[in-house]
């Protein structure tokens, strides 16, 4: 898999980013000097610039508003599977003096950063996804990736029959987040997943031109594809229009997608794509803020707190802003 990497000078540069988003809600409240001494600054990171990660964002301002003691402060990187940038964000917050930081981490490779920011006494919330193999967190907010996926299995299972050929949008290898989606999906196939023939599961770094590609791919390949399942949203976008392009007819293909972004759920009303798994962003972020909050102020908080998941469809589209 071919990795973003950013060069030694946009690591130091990384600082600047920050400039930008770190102006968060508290930033804005007019304080009296020793209001200013006591109030505990919070970072949240998160990993590229997309609307799920926006909306996540606003549930944190949510809580930093309703919590006059806190200040949040944000960073992003540019991809999701740029570890430099967080690397850079954490070591920023550390230095800027954060009492903890909650993170959608890219990758494992962030934990050296972390395990550094915790010597200097900060503690660490996970939100969005997990580091399995790193017990150091204090918590974990996020989606049951697992069960979103397993929504979406058994909604392509009412749909297809056996010997019908499906293909898999992978997101990023190795991300547990992302993993779940794909292995819960083929749980909620249920029996019907070895009747069922897998043509391919294709990565695609969770991006939306990278799906577009990988789907041309398994439709080129497979002229009777039935069905393609999407860990991410951007790549269901880019599935969506590369089933358009092929002149496949909607009404005779699945197409299920996970995030229901606004532009899946813009092609779920069009009739383009069937379904999509949704998370709750907002519920992450002001959950992972408050979850965070409360790590600070030393008291016990569950190991993992699970945000939701729901399927979109044509019928509640609206809910979801369709």
């Amino acid at each position: 898999m071919t990795r973003s990497r950013i060069s030694l000078t946009a690591c130091v540069g990384a600082a600047a980013l920050l400039v930008a988003v770190w102006t968060g809600g508290a930033a804005a409240r007019p304080q009296s000097a020793t209001h200013a001494q006591s109030v505990i600054k919070l970072g949240v990171i998160t990993k590229f610039p997309v609307g799920f990660y926006t909306t996540l964002q606003d549930g944190a301002k949510k809580f930093d508003k309703q919590t006059p003691a806190a200040q949040v402060v944000f960073a992003q990187g540019k991809s999701a599977t740029d570890d430099a940038g967080e690397i850079a964000a954490i070591q920023d917050m550390v230095t800027a003096g954060v009492k903890g930081i909650a993170i959608a981490p890219t990758s494992a490779a962030v934990v050296p950063a972390l395990k550094a920011a915790q010597k200097q006494g900060v503690k660490i919330v996970l939100i969005d996804n997990d580091i399995p193999s790193w017990k150091g967190k204090a918590s974990v907010v996020a989606t049951n990736n697992f069960n979103g996926g397993k929504l979406a299995g058994k909604y392509i299972a009412q749909r297809l029959k056996p010997g019908d050929k499906i293909g898999i949008l992978a997101g990023v290898p190795g991300v547990p987040s992302l993993d779940d989606r794909v292995n819960g999906m083929l749980a909620g196939l249920g029996s019907l997943k070895g009747q069922l023939k897998i043509v391919g599961k294709l990565e695609t770094d969770c991006d939306q031109t990278k799906g577009f590609n990988q789907a041309q791919t398994l439709l080129t390949a497979n002229p009777d594809l039935k069905a393609i399942y999407s860990a991410c949203g951007p790549p269901a976008v880019g599935a969506d229009q590369a089933l358009t392009n092929a002149h496949i007819d909607a009404s005779s293909f699945v197409m299920v997608g996970f995030d229901a972004q606004p532009d899946e759920v813009k092609q779920i009303v069009a009739g383009r794509e069937n379904a999509s798994v949704a998370q709750f962003p907002a519920n992450i972020g002001y959950l992972g803020a408050k979850t965070l909050w409360a790590v600070v102020q030393g008291k016990k908080v569950a190991r993992n707190i699970d945000t939701g998941t729901a399927l979109v469809l044509k019928s509640n589209a609206k809910k979801f802003g369709g």
